[in-house]
């Protein structure tokens, strides 16, 4: 899968630089999986919500964060769109990313 929003991920984890591990281990991971549904991601991260059918939110650095990813199965693309604490979380409309 190619990643976009590379910035978003560094950007996050220099103001919170314990997300820096869990970010990159998750980067290195995606990068190299070959998902074409949903079911692929679930397979891979049992922790992962479903949203929509381009929508998956994962759990980061133990569940301290939450990060909303947007796919385009076809193009074989992952775009962050989100990543924050479960209190920024809260306030986002998830459907509207």
């Amino acid at each position: 899968m190619r990643i976009l929003s590379r910035g978003t991920l560094r950007e996050f984890w220099r103001k919170h630089p314990d997300a820096e591990g869990p970010l990159r281990a998750w980067f290195a991971e995606v990068s190299k999986s070959e998902w074409k549904t949903m079911i692929d991601i679930k397979r891979q991260y049992v922790t992962v919500s479903v949203v929509d059918n381009e929508r998956v939110v994962f759990n980061v650095g133990g569940n301290k964060y939450r990060m909303v990813v947007k796919l385009w199965f076809p193009e074989e693309v992952v775009w962050v769109k989100f990543i924050g604490a479960h209190g920024s979380y809260d306030r986002i409309d998830v459907k509207k990313l």
